[in-house]
């Protein structure tokens, strides 16, 4: 009914610093309703195209800008998202379905953090010289700003993994054309609402919004885009990867993970415990670096299985906007229906799932019986074969298996097609580092998780992705670095 569709939240894209309206539109489902709740507009060729030549004509003037302009923008932008911090955070909850607590101090505080972070890090970076006084020849490096940068970011930390790539990406100097997932758009085009007033010139970010298949596509194939930085499943990025060769794009790819955690019988399970709960099921387990396999030393595994289990049954799954909660809704109801199939695989395969899906039962309040909600699942006695050992499943979802020796966990762990993190728990200091050396992760956390300096690279091996994230390694993505020779 009319009455029903005024009720509907309608985005538009935002191209040349004018919001502008689609011909066609996609349903936006709030996760822990199931109720549809807002319209994304459904981009295409003719959309990609007015963006990416907004940007070629922003550049210019863009990135003839002194690192210390651009700065104070980001720094400004930055501001002003933080200023709207509980808007940014009820409308990333109810949109994604994650609790508006984890909205509140994980997804908008980074999302601010970005912007300012790389606001200082351009500021900070210095080329390189070398001298060959023989030949009497100079030699040093100059980096400039490539042009337009294509952005496509997921569905599970939307603004801040959007914002993870915009601010490095103009920092740079470069302008962009960013692609949200169509399912997360909303935080994306609030924050449109606030460039003119950080003093972004019209052009230099430009946000369409649409699908993979389409408004991705046409972007990956778009010539005029020398660069694509993309934050999603493997799958996807094989076709960017093939849709890009003709081109010879310059690409990023941070994908998916099957991250172990090692426990050792030395580690101090107090700490232990409660973090690794939360590495399985923060974010309802929908962050690329979320335990899923948890390898437990013979000696404490039936301790650690006893009280992992007995704390997993205490997270509180619930309406998101509940503060009290600590899991939200799923993304979708493919999703939910994706991570319970792995759950009913892993029972077919004869595994015992100890707690959540298929176990105990979820109550839910009134409102939200329709929503995708799911019961933090520990699943133990499964094959390192298995599907659930092998593929990657970004539910709350996680399996718990035995080891005896460091060497044989070693192998296990490296025994999966993805390198992305991985997870030490060991009070002994030369195990640790020589854990540490031996796995194949782009990232190691030792008696702790998701502790992140944004200096540094992040990002994964094998099928978790190509290049690196971080202070330098961004700088490096985003720019074109040339190496000039001077006799005298």
């Amino acid at each position: 009914t009319m009455a029903h569709s005024k009720a509907l939240l309608v985005l538009e894209n935002f191209i040349g610093g004018k919001f502008v309206t689609c011909s066609s539109y996609i349903d936006s489902y709030n996760p822990s309703t199931g109720d549809v709740y807002c319209r994304v507009p459904d981009s295409g060729k003719e959309e990609v195209e007015a963006a990416v030549k907004a940007a070629k004509d922003a550049f210019p003037i863009w990135s003839s800008k002194s690192p210390l302009e651009r700065s104070r923008i980001l720094n400004k932008l930055a501001d002003l998202i933080e200023h709207d911090l509980e808007a940014f955070a009820q409308a990333e909850s109810k949109d994604q379905g994650k609790t508006i607590t984890f909205a509140r101090t994980v997804d908008i505080p980074r999302a601010v953090y970005n912007f300012r972070f790389f606001a200082s890090s351009i500021l900070h970076h210095t080329t390189e010289c070398t001298e060959m006084a023989t030949m009497g020849c100079v030699h040093y490096t100059s980096r400039a700003s490539v042009g337009v940068a294509g952005l496509i970011s997921p569905w599970n930390l939307p603004l801040y993994l959007l914002t993870w790539k915009i601010a490095p990406a103009i920092a740079c100097g470069n302008t962009v054309v960013a692609k949200p997932s169509e399912m997360t758009s909303v935080t994306a085009w609030m924050m449109c609402k606030l460039l003119e007033k950080a003093g972004v010139p019209h052009g230099v970010v430009n946000v369409v919004f649409g699908t993979g298949a389409k408004t991705g596509e046409a972007l990956v194939c778009h010539p005029d885009v020398p660069l694509i930085s993309f934050t999603g499943s493997t799958l996807t990025a094989q076709r960017i990867t093939e849709k890009s060769a003709p081109h010879c794009k310059r690409l990023s790819l941070e994908l998916g993970g099957k991250n172990p955690a090692i426990i050792f019988d030395d580690a101090d399970l107090t700490q232990c415990i409660p973090m690794t709960l939360r590495s399985s099921f923060a974010n309802q387990g929908e962050i690329c670096l979320c335990t899923s396999r948890i390898f437990v030393q013979r000696g404490i595994y039936s301790e650690f299985l006893k009280r992992f289990v007995a704390e997993a049954k205490k997270w509180k799954v619930g309406n998101p906007s509940d503060p009290t909660v600590d899991v939200g809704a799923l993304i979708s109801e493919e999703h939910l229906e994706k991570v319970r199939s792995y759950v009913k695989k892993a029972q077919a395969e004869g595994a015992r799932v100890l707690c959540g899906e298929g176990v105990d039962s979820l109550t839910l309040p009134a409102g939200n019986q329709k929503g995708y909600f799911m019961l933090p699942t520990v699943i133990a006695e499964v094959k390192d074969e298995s599907c659930c050992m092998q593929e990657e499943i970004f539910g709350p979802v996680t399996c718990v298996v035995a080891f005896d020796t460091e060497e044989e966990v070693i192998k296990r762990a490296n025994s999966v097609k993805y390198g992305l993190a991985a997870t030490v728990w060991s009070s002994n200091v030369g195990r640790v580092h020589r854990v540490a050396q031996r796995l194949q992760a782009g990232l190691v956390w030792t008696n702790c998780w998701l502790v992140r300096d944004l200096n540094l690279p992040f990002g994964g091996m094998k099928a978790s992705g190509i290049g690196r994230e971080g202070a330098k390694d961004s700088y490096e993505f985003f720019t074109e670095v040339k190496t000039i020779t001077i006799k005298h």
